[in-house]
């Protein structure tokens, strides 16, 4: 017999609406009923203040001093899920920034050994770099940043096949070439670290390219004669952007602004990196963030604290700041049919939290 859970909130968020007192019951991996607790007469699995579908980081590069980049290893991917589970995601994106491309073939060697051996949570990996715009490098390093051929991009991705899930480029330095290929891979394409103008911004839109990487940051912005990247987000109907949400990569009036203009297209991202001394990027904590050699190079967030800053200091509704941690991640990678909400026959991906917004525990099935 399937081994059947019953996990009881007192406020319970389904991705669309609130109920009170009610009960999610899973089963084998799935969740197969929403019920008033009046309707569960068995010892409940668990029970929370606040219930709501697990978080998901789609872009993050490392933890407890393992960046996978330095460290493509399955170790570091166990312990960076570790890490997103203690901030209550169920689903995490190992992220490598610009590289060599033998760093590159080595995170996708350890993505692809973490899956096969059982490893949870881990939706793929993203690619940020090097195809770039070196104007708006932000910390990444210039002497691996260029424009791809169609032979260098085909061989990475034919290597990184399946295990390749999305890729940060300037589309200003892709040929349509370049982006057709990739987007024939199932590959996401993310406009980031790209000094494109408005025309540039809005042409590689209607090309396919269907999100951006943390707005505002390396990337042109709005200026009201030249609206830039920014203003191309902002003016799109369907283009979906992540933020970092720690007051240092973005103020949070911007953040608060730029929610009334993209509502539903802004979601949320740690960009967490890690400490680090060894490869091309070493990082050090300056308080609540972190530098490479003098550049703002990550943050120092998980999932739950992107939540209460987002709630607390950028005045948006919790159950808003609840989708971006989870419902818009998810449709961003096309994976809204199975997670980022609590209904029936979606994944048992459930994140408990106290009244306070502190994670008690990440439900994430067997």
């Amino acid at each position: 017999m399937a081994e059947r859970n019953t996990y009881y909130a007192n406020r319970l968020f389904t991705g669309s609406k609130w109920l009170d007192q009610y009960v999610v019951v899973t089963e084998r991996g799935a969740i197969i009923d929403i019920v008033p607790a009046t309707a569960i007469h068995e010892p409940y699995t668990a029970q929370f203040s606040l219930m709501a579908p697990a978080f998901m980081d789609i872009q993050i590069y490392g933890a407890y001093d393992r960046l996978l980049a330095v460290y493509p290893e399955v170790t570091s991917l166990e312990r960076l899920y570790e890490y997103c589970k203690k901030g209550g995601a169920a689903y995490f994106q190992p992220t490598v920034a610009t590289n060599s491309y033998d760093v590159f073939k080595k995170c996708i060697d350890a993505v692809r050994a973490y899956k096969q051996m059982g490893g949870k949570g881990c939706i793929g990996l993203h690619v940020e770099g090097p195809w770039i715009n070196p104007v708006k490098k932000g910390a990444h390093q210039t002497q691996y940043i260029h424009t791809p051929t169609l032979e260098q991009t085909s061989e990475l991705l034919e290597y990184g096949k399946g295990i390749i899930t999305m890729i940060t480029l300037a589309p200003e330095v892709c040929s349509q070439e370049v982006l057709s290929l990739i987007r024939s891979y199932g590959v996401v394409i993310s406009a980031g670290h790209s000094n494109a103008t408005y025309e540039e911004s809005m042409q590689a839109f209607k090309n396919g390219i269907g999100a951006a990487t943390h707005l505002f940051n390396a990337m042109s912005l709005l200026h009201h004669r030249e609206p830039g990247l920014v203003g191309a987000i902002f003016d799109h109907d369907t283009i979906m952007c992540s933020v970092v949400p720690d007051g240092y990569h973005v103020d949070f009036a911007a953040i608060r602004i730029a929610k009334k203009q993209m509502k539903e297209r802004l979601f949320a991202i740690t960009d967490a990196v890690t400490n680090t001394t060894t490869g091309p990027y070493p990082h050090t904590l300056k308080g609540d963030y972190y530098e490479s050699e003098g550049v703002l190079s990550g943050s120092a967030l998980n999932m739950v604290r992107c939540v209460q800053n987002l709630v607390h200091k950028a005045n948006i509704p919790l159950d808003e700041a609840f989708r971006m941690a989870s419902l818009y991640p998810a449709q961003v990678m096309g994976l809204a049919h199975r997670s980022g909400r609590i209904e029936k026959g979606y994944n048992t991906a459930l994140t408990g939290l106290s009244e306070t917004l502190d994670v008690i525990e990440v439900i994430d099935g067997p």
